[in-house]
């Protein structure tokens, strides 16, 4: 389509938890091969989109320190990975939004690419990472207009994502497993 407008993406790196499977460490500056596993994230991600933010509760000024805008919960707490995405939706400029977790140090270089080509292709507002035998609900790409459905969905105090992501039409876009390692316990960080 010639003089179409590309989307305009942003991401959310998603490390606002308790981190409590680490021992209440913040996930996204625990180091992994000699670097804190939000530097892995920003990597991945900062070439593949127009904007970046990051989602912390804690260590904020460590976080900013990296250039990005750092976007607290909007919602009391804790409520999960949630209110990151919904914090995201409100503060960006896009039309679409990719979301990853700070602890998958791998993520593919073309994720949001992908994830945005299959859900143009189908027609539906969200795209879910998977590999070939499950889905990676915290890896997904969502248009910027989902954000008052998901505010309704936080507002009955659900917070599971995958539940969220249920009350969309969508589709999943297929990748390698060894994109979405992550680490969620102090063992997962040492050398395999």
């Amino acid at each position: 389509m010639p003089g179409a407008k590309q989307p305009r993406i942003a991401a959310v790196i998603l490390a606002g938890g308790l981190g409590r499977r680490m021992g209440g460490a913040d996930k996204g500056l625990i180091e992994y091969q000699g670097r804190p596993l939000i530097e892995w994230a920003l990597a991945a991600l900062t070439p593949q989109v127009d904007q970046l933010v990051i989602s912390a509760n804690r260590n904020l000024d460590s976080y900013a320190a990296y250039g990005h805008r750092v976007l607290p919960d909007s919602l009391p707490d804790f409520p999960g990975p949630l209110a990151g995405v919904l914090a995201a939706l409100a503060a960006v400029q896009a039309d679409w939004l990719l979301v990853t977790p700070c602890d998958t140090p791998h993520l593919p270089p073309d994720l949001a690419a992908q994830l945005l080509a299959a859900a143009l292709q189908h027609n539906v507002p969200l795209a879910v990472a998977a590999d070939a035998t499950r889905s990676h609900h915290s890896c997904f790409i969502v248009r910027a207009d989902q954000r008052d459905h998901l505010a309704a969905f936080l507002a009955r105090g659900e917070r599971a994502v995958r539940h969220w992501q249920a009350g969309l039409a969508s589709t999943t876009v297929k990748f390698d497993a060894a994109c979405f390692a992550n680490f969620n316990q102090p063992q997962d960080l040492q050398p395999g």
